[in-house]
C-alpha cells in the first residue's frame, strides 16, 4: 500500500478516535471539546509519524547521528502537561478541569499510538477513556448522592 495512503488513514483514524472523545467532552459541556481533542489527537499523531520518518530517513548516515523517534514522543508529553496545565483552574477553594488535563494528555497517547501504527492499542483506550468519562461519571454522582446523605443524617 502507498505510504501516502497509509499516512492519511492514520490521520484520519486519530482525528476520528480524538473527536469521539472531545464529543463527550463537548456534551458534557467541558471548556476544550470536539475541536480541541481532535487537534490534540491528530497533533500528537503528526508528530511522532513525521518523529519515526526522519528516524527512518536518516538511519546509518553516519558522523554519529541518531535519531530516536521516543525522543520526539517524550516532547509530545511535555507540551500536552503545558496544555493540560492551561486548563487547570482553583478558583474559591476549588481546583477544576483536572479530568480535563488528564483527558487531554491520554487523546495525546492516543494519537501516539496511532502514529506508531498500535491501531489497537489505540482504540481500545479511545473505548476506555469513553467508559471513564461516561460510566463513571453516572458512579461519582451516585457516590456523592449516597455520601452527602450519610453526611447529612450524622
Amino acid at each position: 500500500m502507498n505510504n501516502d495512503l497509509i499516512i492519511l488513514e492514520q490521520l484520519l483514524l486519530s482525528l476520528f478516535l480524538g473527536a469521539l472523545i472531545g464529543l463527550e467532552r463537548q456534551i458534557a459541556k467541558k471548556p476544550a471539546g470536539f475541536r480541541t481533542y481532535a487537534l490534540v489527537c491528530l497533533g500528537a499523531t503528526m508528530f511522532t509519524i513525521i518523529s519515526e520518518t526522519m528516524a527512518l530517513k536518516y538511519k546509518g548516515m553516519g558522523d554519529g547521528l541518531s535519531l530516536d523517534p521516543s525522543r520526539l514522543a517524550s516532547q509530545i508529553i511535555v507540551g500536552i502537561g503545558f496544555i493540560g496545565a492551561g486548563v487547570i483552574i482553583f478558583h474559591r477553594s476549588k481546583i477544576y478541569g483536572i479530568t480535563t488535563a488528564a483527558s487531554l494528555w491520554v487523546t495525546a497517547a492516543i494519537g501516539m499510538a496511532v502514529g506508531f501504527k498500535l491501531y489497537s492499542l489505540a482504540t481500545i483506550a479511545t473505548c476506555l477513556v469513553l467508559i471513564v468519562l461516561i460510566v463513571f461519571h453516572f458512579i461519582e454522582k451516585s457516590l456523592t448522592k449516597k455520601l452527602k446523605k450519610t453526611d447529612e443524617s450524622i
